[in-house]
């Protein structure tokens, strides 16, 4: 990609995420000259007010393109997996919202306040992490730099919009369904069924399919995505994945053993001063990061940061970000951000 000042940009998808990241592009005041948005088929759509035009996606539409951000449809079927390549012979950089790119070992896989200089080792292809993963090495690199991890446990519970419109639509008519009351089985009385389970007033630990060791696909991109990013197979990594009835946002318990013994303390002053971190801890006050107070939001919130009372070297860490912002459409447009920098 040449230096320039400007740069012609492609958004291919327009769901939640294809939206947000034509949002976060203004936003940001990202240097945009020419802007495409692609998608299954032509239409217009508004997103705060502004109307875009939405083209048919083709490969001779990537002509001319530098940066094409992929929203992240995925598998076999997926835009990117049809697409990416054509967009990158005709010169355009990819990054890829989806899960189709992110553990091959030719595609950095970047969060920019983690890795940000693996994204001059790309070869046409830059992979967007999963959100959850996204969060939670934006909170544990500091730490990670400081003392060493050594193991991590957590636990996610994930918004309706990580599984898309479809999911958000179905916990607003289920719980719409409760509290008109008269509804005994809520699940088999809603017309949109995205979900495997009720989420209205309920929580399931099933995110994704059941893999290798009962662990879903969700729970082992955790494990993996990590390793990738923070260059270390080494850290012991153990995940659980649950979907809970918030809107946006998602929240993680995570429980970590360091290298090193390092003080709660330390650690509040390490994350205040962290790249893309906003420190609420303050639980004598009821401070602490919410899903709400995430939303809309591009930085990652932490809080209830305290030591295990019975391990030298175990603390816990509560983190929350907005799945669809930072955990896909901003941290994209930040490693766009970050590819520019490095142009040769």
């Amino acid at each position: 990609m040449k230096k320039k000042a400007k740069f012609n940009v492609a958004v291919v998808g327009v769901g939640a995420v294809g939206e947000e990241m034509l949002r976060v592009l203004r936003q940001r005041d990202f240097p945009v000259d020419q802007l495409r948005v692609f998608a299954r088929s032509a239409r217009d759509i508004q997103v705060d007010g502004q109307t875009y035009a939405v083209t048919p996606i083709t490969p001779e539409g990537f002509a001319g393109i530098d940066i094409a951000l992929f929203a992240g449809t995925e598998g076999e079927k997926g835009a990117a997996v049809t697409y990416a390549s054509e967009a990158v012979k005709r010169g355009a950089v990819v990054i890829d919202n989806g899960a189709d790119f992110r553990m091959d070992p030719k595609v950095p896989l970047v969060v920019p306040e983690v890795n940000a200089k693996d994204v001059k080792k790309h070869q046409g292809i830059i992979a967007n992490p999963n959100c959850s993963t996204i969060q939670m090495v934006v909170a544990l690199w500091p730490i990670y730099k400081k003392a060493g991890i050594k193991r991590i446990i957590v636990t996610t519970l994930q918004a309706s919009s990580g599984a898309g419109r479809g999911a958000v639509e179905q916990l607003k008519e289920e719980t719409f369904k409760i509290v008109s009351g008269g509804c005994e089985n809520v699940q088999a009385n809603v017309e949109n069924k995205s979900m495997p389970q009720q989420l209205a007033y309920n929580v399931f630990p099933h995110i994704g399919s059941f893999t290798e060791c009962d662990y879903t696909n969700e729970e082992w991109k955790l494990v993996k995505e990590t390793h990738k990013i923070m260059h270390d197979e080494k850290i012991k990594i153990s995940a659980t994945t649950v979907r809970v009835p918030v809107r946006t946002g998602h929240s993680e318990s995570i429980y970590i053993e360091t290298a090193k013994t390092i003080e709660p303390q330390k650690v509040k002053t390490l994350l205040s001063r962290a790249p893309g971190v906003i420190l609420m801890d303050d639980p004598q006050a009821s401070l602490y990061p919410m899903p709400k107070d995430a939303e809309g939001k591009d930085q990652t919130f932490v809080g209830r940061i305290r030591k295990d009372p019975f391990i030298k070297t175990g603390l816990w860490l509560w983190v929350v970000a907005d799945n669809l912002r930072k955990g896909a459409a901003t941290n994209a447009v930040q490693i766009a951000e970050e590819l520019i920098k490095y142009q040769k």
